[in-house]
């Protein structure tokens, strides 16, 4: 039996949105507020992340020690992140304590301790994981090329600028706050086993009467630089680029899925066979669809030595650049065989639905059914793909690198 859509918006103009799966006893929801990386002033790169952990650091009438154990006593598996556009807090519990989860969360959005204390601890959790990031090259590099490839402020890393997390203070944080967390921006999501009238009466109840806030505009700047790289003394250079290709938002989506998937969908993809397996010129190598609202990229990934990285980057831009010449049937099939795996995946999955919902909502409009998907992969083929390349061809690319070495670009 197909799920179904649940909306409404409450009267400040929040939206909450659900999709009832009768076959779990789990719930999970997402809320993103409209308080990501690029909507953040300048000189406060990494706030959201500070936020994400300080709004649990005491709520409402709980201190920080009683919100943690209220939310372990659900048996509440939460997460957060900080995209371009919006600071996501979710979580996924058994159906019967969604209602409290909710309640405790409210307080969280709403009434915020924002303790001075408790600050700094936030503050330092930021800067560690920022610093962490020297442990994780491949996060670090796709951070560093988007911050190229998109236009002022889109690109802004969401962990941060450490010299801009040590220059946040509480009185700026909390203004950031008062600026941004506007309730009535909202999206809120909800997959899993769950009343929708009940949730409507306890969101109305709880946030029906917060502040709609104002939309902040943002004006786009200049992109990067088609070059960068930051020095790191190893024995391995890491490579990322972009190229830009449709939005989600546009008809050819699902052809240009499917062209990644053909670059580097599995083991037997484009990029795994010719630039590792054929000539062994890296450790690892992928690419990815990475999409905004208004304009999106294929950001790519290799792993190599210093000596090998030059025709590393070389082979992977002649792979892009040859793409649109012809693909075979064979590369089309596990191309859509895991596209169609992930999709199966995700829609078993209640966080991943949540996620899903909410995230279709912001950028389309509308949440897209799965029978909707499923059907426009199958119309997906070999012509419409190799067509959509001939018209969308790659032609500019964005690259930094991390490591002992520079490669040549221009």
């Amino acid at each position: 039996m197909a799920n179904t859509l649940d909306q409404y918006t409450l009267g400040n103009g929040m939206v909450i949105l659900g999709e009832r799966m009768d076959h779990v006893q789990s719930a999970a929801f997402t809320f993103l507020l409209p308080c990501g990386a690029a909507l953040l002033p300048e000189g406060a790169c990494g706030a959201g992340e500070v936020i994400a952990d300080w709004i649990f650091r005491g709520a409402g009438k709980r201190n920080s020690r009683q919100i943690s154990d209220a939310l372990d006593a659900l048996g509440l598996h939460r997460d957060s992140g900080v995209s371009a556009a919006h600071l996501s807090l979710s979580g996924a519990l058994e159906a019967g304590n969604l209602h409290k989860a909710l309640d405790l969360y409210a307080d969280i959005l709403l009434e915020p301790s924002l303790k001075e204390e408790q600050f700094a601890f936030s503050q330092q959790l930021a800067i560690q994981e920022l610093l962490g990031l020297d442990d994780d090259p491949r996060q670090k590099i796709g951070m560093l090329v988007c911050e190229q490839f998109y236009p002022h402020p889109w690109g802004r890393p969401s962990m941060g600028k450490r010299e801009e997390l040590v220059a946040l203070t509480p009185d700026r944080t909390r203004q950031i706050i008062r600026d941004r967390f506007s309730i009535g921006g909202t999206i809120f999501s909800v997959a899993g086993r769950y009343d929708f009238e009940t949730i409507c009466r306890q969101m109305e109840s709880r946030f029906g009467s917060a502040k709609t806030g104002s939309e902040t505009m943002i004006q786009n700047g200049p992109r990067g630089k088609k070059y960068v790289h930051e020095n790191h003394e190893g024995a391995q250079v890491h490579i990322g680029l972009m190229t830009e290709t449709i939005s989600i938002t546009s008809e050819d989506y699902y052809n240009a899925m499917a062209a990644v998937s053909v670059l580097s969908g599995s083991m037997s993809s484009r990029l795994f066979t010719e630039v590792r397996e054929k000539r062994g010129l890296c450790y690892a190598v992928g690419a990815r669809y990475h999409s905004l609202r208004d304009m999106a990229g294929i950001r790519c990934y290799a792993g190599t030595t210093p000596d090998k990285a030059q025709e590393t980057l070389d082979v992977i831009v002649a792979e892009f650049n040859r793409l649109h010449e012809g693909i075979l049937e064979e590369e089309m099939d596990r191309a859509k065989v895991g596209l169609k795996s992930t999709l199966i995946m995700q829609s078993e999955s209640t966080i991943s639905r949540a996620g899903g919902i909410a995230g279709d909502y912001y950028l389309l409009g509308r949440v897209r059914p799965m029978e909707e998907i499923r059907h426009r992969l199958k119309e997906t083929t070999v012509k419409t793909v190799v067509d959509f390349l001939r018209r969308h061809r790659f032609v500019e690319y964005t690259v930094a690198t991390i490591g002992p070495t520079e490669v040549r670009w221009s």
